[in-house]
C-alpha cells in the first residue's frame, strides 16, 4: 500500500447564473454534538488516577485498564460549564493514553485489547443528526462542527496509535475490530467536521492495511456507500476522503486486475462523475481511475468511452473538469490503446473548441500545448486533423474571444507543420464544402421566394375577384397587393444578396 495523498483539492471558480448562497445569508461557523449520546456525566463521578508513568511495572496494566474504563463516560459539550472538572479528568486521562502506547513498549497485552475497542466504541460511534442547513454545499458553507472534538479527537488519536503501536497483534484484534465494527466506522464518513473525517480517513487506511481479512469487505461496503450515493441520496460527506484511500487500495492491487475491480471502476467509479457535487471530489476521483489505467492498459477504451457518455452537456464548470482529467488520461495512455478511442474522443474536444464558453475553449485548446499528447496527434495526424480542422477554421472566423481565436491560429500552424499537404487539402475541401452550402442556400431561398410569390400571386387575384363579385372599381383596389409582391420581390433580392 502506498501513502495516502494528501494534496489539497483545488476546485475550480464555480460558474453559477444564480445568486450564491454566500451572497443570500452569511453563515458562521457552528458548532454542535453531532450525536445522540446517553450522558452519564450526571451519573458518574470521575476521580483522578495516578499517572501511568509513576505507577509500578506490576500495576501499570491494571491502571492502563482502570482508564480506558473512566473514559468511556461521556459528557456533554453544548454546555459549556458543566462537569468542567470530570471533562479535565477524562481529558488527562487521555492525553496519557496516547502518550503510553505511542512511546512505551509491551503495554498492549491481550486483555487490554477488549477495554480498548470498547472505549473508542464508546466515545465515536453515534448516530449522526441531519445536517442543521439542509441546502448545505461544501464549497460555500461552513461546516458544523462536533462540540465534543476536545476529547474525540484525543480517542482518534489514541485508536491511530493503536493500531500502529509496533505492539499491535492484527490475530488478537480482529476479535473485536470486526465488520461490525467496520460498518459503524464508515457510516461516521458521512460527519461534516472535515476534521474528524481526516481522522476516520488514515484510520480506516490502517485498519485495511494490518487485517487482511476484512478487505474485501471495505471494499464492498466503501462499493455501497457509492452506488447509495450515485443513485439515491446523492449527499455523502465522505466521498473524497473515502476515494483517497482507495487511490492507494487500487495502487496495490495484484495483476492481473481482478473482474470485481473491472466493474467497480466501469459500474461506480464512472458513473461517480455524474455528481452534482463532483467538483468537491474530482480531484480523489481522477486520480484513481489515472491508477487503473497505470494498474492495466485494457481498461483506457471503457474509462475513455465512459467519459464520453457522461459528458456534460450545461454545466461548464463539470465540462472544463473532464477535460482535466482526459489530459491527465492521455498522459499515461498507450499508443496502442489512443489508436481505439481518438475518434470520438477527437470529435468531443471539437465540440468543446467549439463551445462559446471561453473557459471550455480554452481548456481543449491546451491539450496541443502538451508535448506527450501533441506526439499522439502528430503520429494519428491523418486521423485527427479531419475531425477536427473544420471546427478550427469556422471558430477562428467567427470566436467572440480574441484568446481563442490566437490559440486556434497556433492549432492550425501546428497541423500545418505537421502535415502541410493535408492541410492544404483540408483547407481546399473546406472552401469547396462552403461554397456548395451557400448554393444550396441560394437555391433553398429562391424556392422560399418562389413560393411567397406564388402565394401572393393568388392572394391578389382572389382580392381583385372579390372586388369584382363586390362591384368596386377603385383603382386603390389593386394597390396594397401590388406593393405588397413588390415588397417580397425587395427582400427576396436582398436576402440572395447576403
Amino acid at each position: 500500500l502506498h501513502p495516502l495523498l494528501h494534496s489539497p483539492v483545488h476546485p475550480l471558480k464555480k460558474v453559477d447564473g444564480f445568486p450564491r448562497r454566500s451572497m443570500r445569508r452569511a453563515r458562521q461557523r457552528r458548532s454542535h454534538s453531532s450525536s445522540q449520546f446517553r450522558y452519564q456525566s450526571s451519573q458518574v463521578e470521575l476521580t483522578p488516577l495516578p499517572l501511568l508513568k509513576d505507577a509500578p511495572v506490576a500495576e501499570l496494566h491494571d491502571l492502563f485498564c482502570k482508564k480506558l474504563q473512566q473514559c468511556c463516560v461521556l459528557f456533554d459539550f453544548l454546555d459549556c460549564v458543566a462537569d468542567l472538572k470530570g471533562k479535565e479528568i477524562k481529558r488527562a486521562a487521555l492525553n496519557e493514553l496516547v502518550e503510553s502506547v505511542a512511546t512505551s513498549r509491551g503495554v498492549l497485552i491481550e486483555p487490554l485489547y477488549p477495554e480498548a475497542i470498547k472505549m473508542i466504541s464508546v466515545n465515536i460511534f453515534r448516530t449522526l443528526p441531519p445536517s442543521e442547513n439542509p441546502e448545505f454545499d461544501p464549497e460555500e458553507d461552513e461546516p458544523t462542527l462536533e462540540a465534543s472534538w476536545p476529547h474525540l479527537q484525543l480517542v482518534y488519536e489514541f485508536f491511530l496509535r493503536f493500531l500502529e503501536s509496533p505492539d499491535f497483534q492484527p490475530s488478537m484484534a480482529k476479535r473485536y475490530v470486526d465488520q461490525k465494527f467496520v460498518l459503524q466506522l464508515l457510516e461516521l464518513f458521512d460527519s461534516e467536521d472535515p476534521r474528524e473525517r481526516e481522522y476516520l480517513k488514515t484510520i480506516l487506511h490502517r485498519v485495511y492495511g494490518k487485517l487482511l481479512g476484512l478487505r474485501a469487505y471495505i471494499r464492498k461496503q466503501i462499493n455501497n456507500i457509492f452506488l447509495r450515493f450515485i443513485y439515491e441520496t446523492e449527499h455523502f460527506n465522505g466521498v473524497a476522503e473515502l476515494l483517497e484511500i482507495l487511490g492507494s487500495i487500487i495502487n496495490g492491487f495484484a495483476l492481473p486486475l481482478k473482474a470485481e475491480h473491472k466493474q467497480f471502476l466501469v459500474r461506480v467509479l464512472i458513473p461517480l462523475h455524474t455528481a452534482k457535487s463532483l467538483s468537491i471530489f474530482h480531484a480523489q476521483l481522477a486520480y484513481c481511475v489515472v491508477q487503473f489505467m497505470e494498474k492495466d492498459a485494457t481498461v483506457t477504451e471503457y474509462i475513455i468511452r465512459g467519459l464520453l457518455k457522461y459528458w456534460p452537456k450545461t454545466c461548464t464548470q463539470k465540462e472544463v473538469m473532464f477535460l482535466g482529467e482526459i489530459e491527465e488520461i492521455l498522459d499515461v495512455i498507450e499508443p496502442s490503446q489512443f489508436i481505439r478511442v481518438q475518434e470520438p474522443l477527437f470529435k468531443q474536444i471539437a465540440a468543446c473548441i467549439s463551445s462559446p464558453h471561453f473557459q471550455v475553449a480554452e481548456r481543449a485548446l491546451y491539450f496541443w500545448n502538451n508535448e506527450y499528447i501533441l506526439s499522439l496527434i502528430e503520429e494519428n495526424c491523418q486521423v485527427i486533423l479531419p475531425l477536427v480542422f473544420a471546427t478550427l477554421y469556422r471558430v477562428s472566423k467567427e470566436h467572440w474571444n480574441q484568446t481563442i481565436v490566437s490559440l486556434i491560429y497556433n492549432v492550425l500552424k501546428t497541423f500545418m507543420e505537421m502535415n502541410s499537404k493535408l492541410f492544404d487539402d483540408l483547407t481546399a475541401s473546406y472552401k469547396v464544402e462552403k461554397q456548395k452550402e451557400k448554393q444550396k442556400t441560394r437555391h433553398v431561398l429562391d424556392d422560399i421566394c418562389s413560393i411567397i410569390r406564388h402565394i401572393i400571386f393568388h392572394i391578389v387575384n382572389m382580392y381583385r375577384l372579390g372586388h369584382l363579385l363586390n362591384g368596386s372599381h377603385h383603382d386603390s383596389t389593386h394597390s396594397l397587393p401590388c406593393f405588397k409582391l413588390k415588397i417580397v420581390d425587395t427582400i427576396g433580392e436582398e436576402t440572395l444578396k447576403e
